[in-house]
């Protein structure tokens, strides 16, 4: 199973926020850096179009990482596919291969946040119908060198070439789902690695899903090692199960109310976030043990992952925290999966 973080470069507390965009962006490469040196496998940036993030150019962030780091992979969390030109997206993310060699890749995925639409002038009306489309050409020019390609939102290809090339053929490309059964059935059907963001509830609820996946890429004749199947969760790692606790909940606290207040959400409670932490919650905040033990029981609930990825600074810990928890998740959690998974 392969470990990572997940980062939004969020700032949701006034303690965050009174970091400058600039240190915070050099913190968050040394994050990277961080989690390169202790042998974690991955480390993803998401892309939102809102003040208290930092991350509307991944790829950009990801290519500053790429000079300072040597082995682990480097990845969108999501690309907001819909929204961007696949023509461009491709051709960034082929750089990030070249200046990584051959360790980029990308999750692409509708987006959960909407104002990323009419910032480049797309109508939500056409949320999933862009998506495809786009989709469809961000593979196709993948594929091939040159393109040949029609569509209803972007002018048409007639044979142009696309580069730079990527040193990785295929360049990695994931499928980011929520809860929609036709968006992990679409990721079946073409036989690409599905990511599924698992940020409350129980994950055992994905497991219709995910069979869903796994039969539809079956029955479209692709071979089970391309089904893979990756979860991106909020999660927090300290030496106490109480430290944890007690260092992420006021952050988680703050940023799932104000979330919510846009989503229909409740305010979030410490007693729901106890629950959440509990043995068959989303959340994998704890001690390194106890995050190992519930990360084995996620994997047997959705029957096989093969990759976790810790999204710890949507609650705007200190860059100190973060860099103890990514310690801890290379020194004791990742190797603990890692031998899990030698062992079977």
């Amino acid at each position: 199973m392969e470990v990572g973080i997940d980062s939004f470069a969020a700032a949701y507390t006034e303690s965050s926020r009174a970091v400058a965009p600039a240190d915070r962006m050099r913190e968050l490469v040394e994050e990277i850096e961080h989690a390169d040196r202790v042998g974690l496998d991955v480390f993803g940036i998401g892309e939102h179009h809102r003040p208290e993030y930092l991350d509307s150019a991944p790829a950009m962030i990801l290519a500053a990482a790429a000079a300072r780091t040597s082995r682990i992979r480097l990845t969108s969390a999501v690309t907001v596919l819909s929204a961007a030109d696949p023509v461009r997206v491709f051709q960034q993310f082929a750089t990030l291969d070249l200046l990584s060699q051959g360790r980029a890749e990308m999750v692409v995925g509708r987006g959960s946040s909407i104002e990323a639409f009419p910032l480049f002038g797309f109508r939500l009306e056409d949320y999933d119908d862009l998506f495809a489309e786009k989709l469809d050409l961000l593979l196709e020019i993948r594929e091939h060198e040159r393109v040949e390609w029609s569509g209803k939102f972007r002018p048409a290809l007639t044979g142009q070439g696309v580069y730079p090339r990527p040193v990785q053929h295929p360049l990695p490309i994931w499928l980011g789902v929520g809860g929609t059964p036709h968006s992990f059935a679409r990721a079946g059907a073409l036989g690409l690695p599905l990511m599924v963001a698992i940020i409350g509830g129980e994950p055992r609820r994905f497991r219709p899903l995910v069979d869903l996946y796994r039969e539809t890429g079956a029955r479209f004749g692709h071979a089970p090692d391309r089904l893979k199947v990756g979860v991106h969760a909020l999660g927090y790692v300290a030496d106490t199960t109480q430290e944890a606790a007690d260092a992420f909940f006021p952050g988680y606290a703050r940023a799932v109310t104000d979330v919510g207040k846009e989503r229909g959400w409740p305010p979030a409670t410490r007693a729901g976030f106890d629950a959440q932490r509990g043995p068959n919650g989303a959340l994998l905040i704890g001690s390194p043990d106890e995050v190992v033990e519930k990360i084995h029981r996620h994997s047997e609930a959705l029957g096989g992952i093969s990759r976790i990825t810790f999204q710890m600074n949507v609650t705007s810990l200190p860059h100190a925290a973060l860099m103890r928890a990514i310690e801890l998740v290379g020194a004791k959690v990742a190797p603990a999966l890692h031998q899990a998974l030698a062992t079977r």
